[in-house]
């Protein structure tokens, strides 16, 4: 007997040992294989896990893409590739999912499936295999239970041409085969309003109202529909929740369509028929978000006393995210809309971790579930979105919002200044902290803008230059040490609607869960710059505009005359704000571009570093502008037709408000206004 299965065989025995007198004698009754039991090696490498390794273990998980064996008596047998979405009914079957993030490392799902007709042993079986390679993998695959008619949209996305499921198994060699295809056609309420959900319901208009939104998914194409009276919250969750199967299941491959009430479009009405009167809906209240906060409870598994306990941490979501203890394990109950999570600590004991499943079994039996409710084992560090919505503010590992905390010199130890030298950043960890750089900006970028409630990407050309209107998503790759770092920036306009501030909030949330969770998140609002990102744009000026938008067809114009003030960080990257044209804008720590109508003037002040004058150069260069440069003191003015002699006191703001007047015809007292 293969070693594989003879250690297999003995965790089988303990697991049938647990189950209740019927369920045993139906097993016997099935007349299961009593002889051919899986064996496997135990590891090497952690003896102390006793880890079983099963040949086919050696090859799971080693790159990216899909894997599926089918429980043969006892054994795992790889299923051939071209047969993938075939399931027979009788038989249970073990599914790999592995991705690589951008940043290199592997990802892994892991299900296992039971058919209808599977015999407790090939349950079993499934389930302990899945535990095994999991712990193979050193336990940092998400666990899932599928059952045959109820799988998880996940499972489902692997599948581009739906499941077959035929009739038979291993025991009937695979007889009577007659294919059942399997199409996606689901329906999704999303209703709250500080406490949102998507909620599964009957494809069919009398499920729709006027107060809510819908998403209807058809596989390749998503209607995103939203009723006239919904409100934002809804419409972002609608939003994140159909650019989540889209591409979290779909691969990225399907459209998702936005839709208004009374702008439907044909491949929605052609599935549901004719828009019916569409009644008003419950209106969002404190009430509902109630009832949402009850829809889940979180309990702590513990077997401190020898056998496993489950505990009730609490009982209306959102939950804290401080409740999760690495050294326990967790279940978030959501058994009523038919789903079940366990959340493993990474300082757990092994028992808990690896009757994590069994734990969850015999929850949906204590809580009398259906056998069909979904089971999603995750790793502590590997949690999903749909687990993360359970909670209040979740932060992921090494998250930064903002540019970091200010103090006051009185406050902090005397600290001796480390001059900025970019060639030996990586080298002096003094200097980066000081200077607020993580790298010397060089790095890969991808940048998008947000409309409404999508990211659009920006146009490399115009990299750098930011408008006080929109919202934006800067991604940045970098190299550090070896390492490959990335950090995700979130940068929000003053004059960005709210709508598209949240907006760029779950969109960047977003981006971060499809890199692992591994980025940096930074939020910045618009005059609160770090030095880092303003180092991105190639020794050019990170350039603000004070309004409108960049997006394709709503370009604001700008205004006739403006004013930038170019500022250099202690590190030698600039940004050039716009700011309001007015005389007392000036300042001689900064160079100043003026630019009105018909003629650009670029103002040094005394103090401006040679930073600022190169930053403002370059300015000029994206303004399509020839300069008459002006030094602080130098400025010159008009009266009546004559060039005056130099002013002396307030000569900036003389030289500021005649330029105005010269070029915009604005009254002298004005300035230049706007």
């Amino acid at each position: 007997m293969a070693p594989h299965r003879s250690a297999l065989l003995g965790a089988l025995v303990l697991a049938l040992c647990a189950l209740s007198p019927p369920a045993r004698a139906a097993t016997a009754s099935r007349g299961a294989p009593q002889a051919r039991a899986p064996q496997g090696r135990v590891s090497p490498m952690r003896p102390s896990t006793m880890v079983v390794e099963h040949p086919e273990f050696l090859k799971a998980g080693k790159e990216p893409g899909l894997q599926i064996w089918r429980v043969e008596k006892f054994d795992l047998v790889p299923v051939p590739p071209n047969l993938y979405g075939d399931f027979f009914t009788g038989d249970a079957y073990v599914i790999l999912k592995t991705v690589q993030l951008r940043n290199g490392n592997l990802q892994y799902d892991l299900h296992y499936w039971l058919g209808n007709e599977c015999s407790q042993d090939e349950s079993g079986a499934a389930a302990i295999f899945t535990v095994q390679l999991d712990d193979y993998l050193n336990g940092r695959a998400v666990q899932h239970r599928e059952v045959q008619g109820f799988e998880s949209a996940t499972f489902l996305g692997y599948f581009k041409s739906g499941l077959k499921y035929k009739k038979g198994g291993v025991a009937s060699g695979f007889k009577h085969v007659v294919p059942n295809e399997v199409a996606v056609q689901r329906l999704f309420q999303v209703k709250g309003r500080r406490v949102v959900r998507a909620t599964e319901v009957p494809v069919s208009w009398e499920s729709f109202n006027r107060g809510d939104c819908f998403i209807l998914d058809l596989g390749n194409d998503i209607y995103q529909w939203c009723g006239s009276n919904s409100n934002r919250y809804e419409r972002l969750k609608a939003t994140q929740v159909s650019k989540g199967i889209r591409d979290n299941e779909r691969s990225g491959r399907a459209h998702v369509h936005v839709s208004e009430e009374d702008a439907e479009p044909a491949g929605m009405l052609q599935v549901l028929g004719p828009k019916p009167t569409l009644p008003e809906g419950t209106e969002d209240t404190v009430k509902e978000d109630a009832a949402n906060r009850k829809l889940a409870k979180l309990y702590k598994v513990s077997n401190g006393a020898g056998t496993m306990t489950v505990s009730l941490v609490a009982d209306e979501n959102p939950f804290a995210q401080g409740a999760l203890k690495s050294e326990d394990c967790f279940i978030l109950d959501h058994g009523k809309d038919g789903k079940i999570f366990v959340w493993k600590g990474k300082q757990a004991n092994t028992e808990e971790r690896k009757a994590a499943l069994k734990t969850a079994s015999d929850f949906i039996s204590k809580m009398n579930y259906p056998k069909q409710t979904q089971v999603s084992v995750l790793p502590e560090g590997g949690e999903t979105p749909l687990f993360k919505q359970f909670f209040k503010n979740w932060r992921d590992p090494d998250q930064v919002d903002g540019p970091g905390l200010s103090y006051l010199s009185s406050h902090i130890a005397n600290v001796e200044r480390v001059p900025f030298d970019a060639a030996t950043l990586h080298t002096s960890t003094a200097m980066a902290a000081q200077h607020g750089m993580d790298d010397d900006g060089t790095g890969q970028k991808q940048i998008w803008r947000i409309e409404g409630s999508n990211k659009v990407p920006v146009d490399p050309a115009t990299y750098g230059q930011f408008y006080g209107g929109d919202s934006y998503i800067i991604l940045y790759n970098y190299r550090h040490g070896g390492r490959q770092g990335q950090i995700i920036y979130n940068w929000q306009g003053a004059q960005s609607t709210q709508d598209e501030v949240a907006a760029s909030a779950i969109l960047t949330a977003q981006l971060d869960e499809e890199l692992g969770g591994t980025p940096v998140q930074s939020r910045v609002v618009q005059g609160k710059e770090p030095a880092h990102l303003m180092s991105l744009f190639g020794g050019k000026p990170m350039i603000i505009y004070r309004g409108g938008t960049s997006r394709e067809g709503g370009q604001t114009a700008p205004a006739s005359t403006r004013l930038f003030q170019v500022r250099a960080s202690s590190s030698g990257a600039t940004r050039a704000v716009e700011v309001i044209p007015k005389a007392g804008a000036l300042n001689s720590n900064d160079a100043f571009v003026l630019k009105t109508p018909s003629a650009a003037y670029l103002w040094v002040g005394t103090g401006a570093s040679e930073a600022e004058k190169t930053g403002a150069q370059e300015l000029l260069r994206v303004l399509r502008a020839q300069p008459v440069q002006v030094a602080e003191g130098s400025e010159p003015g008009r009266s009546g037709g004559q060039r005056d002699p130099l002013f002396s006191g307030n000569a900036a703001l003389r030289f500021l408000s005649v330029m105005c007047v010269n070029h915009s015809g604005l009254d002298e007292n004005e300035g230049c206004g706007q």
